[in-house]
């Protein structure tokens, strides 16, 4: 009973202990804060990256890729049996982009794809980045009526509204274009055109009004695609990357905005390589019917989805005479739980890559680097940090040390009364135990409060600092992600206990080792 009556007197006086707690404290509570802060982020980044990649992919190096992809299918099912969820084929090819905003040609470099809109979303999670309500349901690449992003202010008119709106606008220019070369004696005098409903009439050389729509004039496209009555009609469907089409800005009041360059309704012209040899360029009309927003950078800005069958008879992918088609790659969903690593080793046993040129990977292996860099970043500043504590283990050792020869007069007392050197040893012990419980307690209540509350927190500092600390044009995020793993918090909180404990022993054992009369000599 003495040696807690001892620990507890000496924790309410001793103030020079009170560094080593709020050394412990402060460690605990960054690491906590850091932990949860760096999961959130990795946790999402997961997410996205796994969102358009499927467990498995199997590509072919050869752009015309692989040969029967329904031959393949079934190979695989033989090879991974139950495993498989679902599977799908898709064609994927770089390109150029090409649309009209504002009077001037924007050119973007894309990676198109071809996907099945049957069971593309069944091998990966694609359908919930899409903007439009039913296409998170069903995909599909028919132009919707309405409804493209509910909720959000900045989203234009889209859809089929838009483009008979942008039809009428353009079939207003292109009469007041032959009215003005009539009236100039270029053409024969024709009957003028009739204004358009809900447009303003147009007069000689009046500027014409400022329409918030992708307009191409007429005379100003070359459409590759049959000629179609864009009011009623559209081309075949294509689904652009968000940052494709829009940009991220602020205003005058520091209010961040999405203004877009084109929106469902629009059309847009590709151009990409046929299969041929030598490949020749090959361009197409098609209309937007969605936006696609993972919110990772690397697929909004460079990703466009057609349907699979459109691109491969475009490319010339289909045999002519059998009716087989070929595919770039063939991507896998397995069964939750399942090896990853297993299976690819499996398929790669079937398909060696000398023999067929097929690279098989998992969706980790593709994003090896990004996530290699992510975890090395984490265990660094686990390290960095986990220093901290360290510093208040030296703390703790050089205080008790103290203890120790300002004390050496009370120890010799103790061990001449029967006190055993195990029980002043334990005394030291339990003091140390004391220093970290008390330090960890208190910093992992103040490390989960912060994360509780660090949007609030961070908006405070940007206030008072007058810097954004959480940029969401450059993150994607409005809030800052945080994911509290319980068993991390243990760790930390165990851990730092544990280093105050270790720094008690040297002392302790100094202590322990003291002899009463050479204690009590110069009393």
């Amino acid at each position: 009973m003495y040696k807690w009556m001892l620990i507890w007197r000496y924790l309410r006086t001793r103030y020079i202990a009170l560094a080593s707690i709020i050394s412990v404290m402060l460690g605990v509570a960054t690491l906590i804060v850091v932990n949860s802060v760096m999961a959130g982020f990795s946790q999402e980044m997961h997410d996205r990256l796994h969102g358009i990649l499927s467990d498995l992919v199997i590509s072919s190096y050869d752009l015309n890729g692989l040969p029967d992809a329904e031959a393949h299918k079934q190979e695989i099912r033989k090879v991974l049996g139950d495993d498989v969820v679902g599977m799908t084929a898709t064609v994927q090819v770089p390109a150029m982009l090409n649309f009209q905003f504002d009077g001037q040609w924007h050119t973007f470099q894309v990676n198109l794809i071809g996907i099945d809109e049957s069971s593309y979303a069944g091998v990966s999670d694609f359908s919930r980045f899409l903007l439009h309500p039913d296409n998170q349901r069903e995909l599909s690449f028919l132009l919707r009526e309405t409804g493209y992003a509910p909720g959000r202010k900045d989203f234009p008119d889209a859809g089929w509204k838009r483009r008979r709106i942008t039809a009428e606008y353009q079939r207003a220019l292109r009469e007041e274009q032959q009215r003005g070369q009539a009236e100039a004696g270029l053409l024969p005098p024709g009957p003028a055109g009739a204004e358009v409903p809900g447009l303003p009439p147009f007069a000689g050389n009046d500027e014409l009004p400022s329409v918030p729509f992708n307009l191409v004039p007429e005379e100003l496209t070359e459409p590759t695609g049959s000629e179609i009555d864009p009011a009623t009609e559209q081309f075949t469907g294509i689904i652009l990357g968000i940052a494709i089409c829009s940009l991220k800005s602020r205003d005058g009041d520091g209010e961040v905005h999405d203004y877009y360059l084109c929106a469902p309704g629009d059309d847009v012209q590709v151009t990409f390589p046929n299969s041929g040899r030598p490949p020749r360029a090959v361009s197409d009309t098609f209309t937007v019917v969605d936006l696609y927003e993972s919110k990772m950078s690397e697929y909004d800005s460079s990703f466009a989805f057609v349907p699979l069958a459109h691109l491969q008879r475009l490319r010339g992918m289909i045999d002519q005479q059998s009716g087989v088609s070929s595919v770039t790659s063939v991507q896998i969903k397995l069964r939750e739980g399942a090896d990853l690593n297993a299976a690819r080793d499996a398929l790669q046993a079937r398909f060696p890559a000398l023999q067929f040129g097929y690279r098989i990977q998992t969706w980790m292996d593709m994003q090896g680097p990004l996530l290699s860099a992510v975890q090395l970043e984490t265990t660094i500043l686990n390290i960095l940090l986990f220093l901290i504590i360290a510093v208040a283990g030296f703390g703790i050792l050089a205080t008790f040390f103290m203890i120790v020869v300002e004390k050496t007069r009370d120890i010799g007392v103790l061990k001449s009364l029967g006190a055993p050197s195990r029980g002043v040893m334990s005394i030291f012990l339990g003091y140390g135990l004391a220093l970290g419980v008390v330090g960890a307690g208190i910093g992992t209540v103040l490390g989960l409060l912060f994360v509780d509350n660090i949007n609030l927190i961070a908006d405070w500092v940007s206030a008072v600092t007058g810097r954004e600390i959480f940029d969401p044009t450059i993150y994607y995020f409005q809030q800052i992600p945080v994911i509290v793993n319980p068993l991390t918090v243990v760790l930390v909180s165990v851990g730092s206990v544990l280093i105050a404990v270790l720094a008690s022993v040297l002392p302790a054992r100094k202590a322990a080792r003291l002899h009463p009369v050479e204690a009590l000599r110069y009393e």
